[in-house]
C-alpha cells in the first residue's frame, strides 16, 4: 500500500502509532507545521501548503524504519547480536567530577562526552532535551552552546518530548551532536545517507537505553494522590534527583516538597505508559555513536552513586572515550557484552520479544502497527503467555476505573506495594523472559 505524506502522518497520528518525535515537522521545508501539547504527548499539526519530502515515509517510527537495511547502510553489515547492536567497546564507568555524576541521572558519561566534545571544537552546539522549559512540568529540546548550558540539562526526562522537530531549525554549516532517543537516532541515520543536509550537520549521535515512558497526564495524577491543589502550581520538577537511582521531586510555589524514590514512581507506568514505549523493538540505541544505560547490577547498587553502561559504536567514538580515560575525565573498565547486557536482560527482552509479540497483536485486532523490518526467529509460547499478561494489565490501567485506584490509595502505600508486585512478577516471569535470549536470533522481512 503506498502513502502520500499527508496521508501517512494523518494515519499514524490517528491510529495511535506516532511517537511525537518530531520529524515531520522537522523535514517541513515551509517551517509552517508546528508540534502541539496534547494528553498523550506532542503530535504534529502539519500546514496544508507543507514542504515535507518523500524521505519520510522510510524513516518515521510511527509507520516503518528498515532496521537490517539501515544496518547495510549505515554499518555495512548486520550486527553479531540483535539484542545490543554493532559493538565497539563495552564498559562501565561514571564521569570522575562528582558534580556532574551527582547531577547527572547516572554516571555522567553522555554529560562529560557533549561537554568534551564543545570544549575542543568537534562542535559548535549541542541538542539536547532539558526539563523546566517553558515551564517547569514541560520539557523541550534546546540547542545549546556552553558548558553551562549543558550542565543544566543533565538529567532524564520520562514524558515524550519532540526532539527532531529541531531539525529546520539547524545551520548546515555547522556542526552538532544530539541526544536523542533510539528510533529518533535510526531515523536521522536513516536521513543521513540519504544526503539531508541538516541531519549530515549532526556529527555526533548520543542516546540513553530507553525502556518506558509516560504520559505527562501522569504527573497531574501524581499531584492529585498527594493532595496537591491544581492552583497550586509546580515551581521545580526532577525526574531522578538526590543519590543514585535518585527520586522523583516535585516542588510547588506553596513550598510543598515531593519526593518518591524511583522504584516507587514506577508505578504509574502501568496506567500511562506511552503506546511509543510498548512498539519500539529498539533498547540500547542502536544507531548512536555513543549508548548509555545504569548498569544495574547488585555491586553497583549498593554503592548508592552513578555508574553506566557504556557503549561505543564505531573506532571514533571508542578512541575518544579512551581519550577522556586517560584525560582523567570518565573512568571506564571493559566489559564482556555479555556481562553488560545481563544488568537490561529483562527490558531487553521487554523490547526485542515483547514489543514484537505487542505489534503483532495489534495487526491481529485489525489495528496499525509499526515495521522495523524483523522479527524474532523464534518465540516460545510461554513467553506469548506472558506478554498477554503484561499487555492485559497495560490496556486495564488505562481504563477510568483502574485509574480510579490511584485516587483511593496514597502514593506511600501504591508505591511500595507497586515494587513489590514488580519484583514478585519479574521473579515469577524471570526464567520464561531469560529462556532463550542468549541465543535470539532474528528472520529478516521482505519490504
Amino acid at each position: 500500500m503506498s502513502f502520500s505524506v499527508t496521508e501517512l502522518i494523518q494515519q499514524v497520528v490517528t491510529k495511535g502509532t506516532c511517537t511525537g518525535c518530531g520529524l515531520c515537522v522537522g523535514m517541513d521545508e515551509t517551517k509552517k507545521s508546528f508540534m502541539a501539547d496534547t494528553p498523550e504527548g506532542p503530535r504534529p499539526v502539519i500546514d496544508e501548503n507543507h514542504q515535507i519530502p518523500e524521505q519520510l515515509i522510510q524513516c518515521c517510527a510511527g509507520h516503518r524504519i528498515d532496521y537490517p537495511h539501515l544496518y547495510q547502510l549505515h554499518y555495512g553489515k548486520y550486527p553479531e547480536s540483535w539484542l545490543t547492536g554493532v559493538i565497539s567497546g563495552v564498559y562501565t564507568g561514571f564521569c570522575i567530577d562528582e558534580g556532574i555524576r551527582r547531577n547527572s541521572s547516572s554516571g555522567g558519561v553522555i554529560t562529560a562526552v557533549l561537554c568534551s566534545l564543545l570544549e575542543s571544537g568537534q562542535i559548535d552546539a549541542a541538542i539536547v532535551v532539558t526539563q523546566g522549559i517553558p515551564e517547569p512540568e514541560k520539557a523541550s529540546v534546546v540547542i545549546v552552546n556552553t558548558v553551562a548550558e549543558i550542565l543544566s540539562a543533565s538529567q532524564s526526562v520520562y514524558v515524550p518530548v519532540s526532539t527532531l522537530d529541531i531539525l529546520n531549525k539547524l545551520d548546515p554549516g555547522k556542526k552538532y551532536a544530539i541526544t536523542c532517543l533510539p528510533e529518533q537516532s535510526a531515523a536521522l541515520r536513516y536521513l543521513q545517507k540519504q544526503g539531508h543536509a541538516k541531519a549530515l550537520s549532526i556529527k555526533y549521535i548520543l542516546g540513553p537505553y530507553t525502556g518506558t515512558a509516560i504520559y505527562p497526564a501522569a504527573i497531574e495524577t501524581f499531584k492529585r494522590i498527594n493532595g496537591i491543589k491544581k492552583d497550586d502550581y509546580v515551581s521545580s520538577l526532577k525526574w531522578r534527583a538526590g543519590e543514585w537511582p535518585g527520586y522523583l521531586e516535585i516542588i510547588t510555589k506553596s513550598g510543598r516538597v515531593l519526593r518518591s524514590p524511583k522504584v516507587y514512581y514506577n508505578f504509574l507506568i502501568p496506567f500511562f505508559v506511552t503506546n511509543a514505549s510498548l512498539q519500539s523493538m529498539d533498547f540500547a540505541n542502536e544507531f548512536a555513536d555513543l549508548a548509555v544505560g545504569d548498569a544495574w547490577s547488585p555491586g553497583f547498587e549498593s554503592q548508592g552513586q552513578g555508574f553506566s553502561v557504556v557503549v561505543s559504536r564505531n573506532e571514533k567514538m571508542t578512541a575518544l572515550l579512551e581519550d577522556l580515560q586517560q584525560k582523567g575525565v570518565l573512568r571506564l573498565t571493559p566489559e564482556p557484552v555479555e556481562a553488560a547486557s545481563s544488568m537490561h536482560g529483562h527490558m531487553i527482552d521487554f523490547k526485542k520479544r515483547g514489543s514484537y509479540i505487542r505489534n503483532r497483536m495489534r495487526k491481529m485486532l485489525y489495528l496499525k502497527a509499526p515495521d522495523f523490518g524483523y522479527k524474532p526467529a523464534r518465540i516460545g509460547f510461554g513467553r506469548i503467555i506472558v506478554e498477554i499478561v503484561i499487555s492485559t494489565i497495560f490496556v486495564l490501567g488505562k481504563t477510568s476505573l483502574f485509574r480510579l485506584i490511584l485516587y483511593l490509595l496514597p502514593e506511600r502505600i501504591i508505591g511500595p506495594l507497586f515494587n513489590f508486585m514488580r519484583l514478585k512478577w519479574k521473579n515469577i516471569s524471570k526464567k520464561t523472559k531469560r529462556q532463550g535470549l542468549e541465543s535470539y536470533e532474528v528472520k529478516i522481512l521482505e519490504n
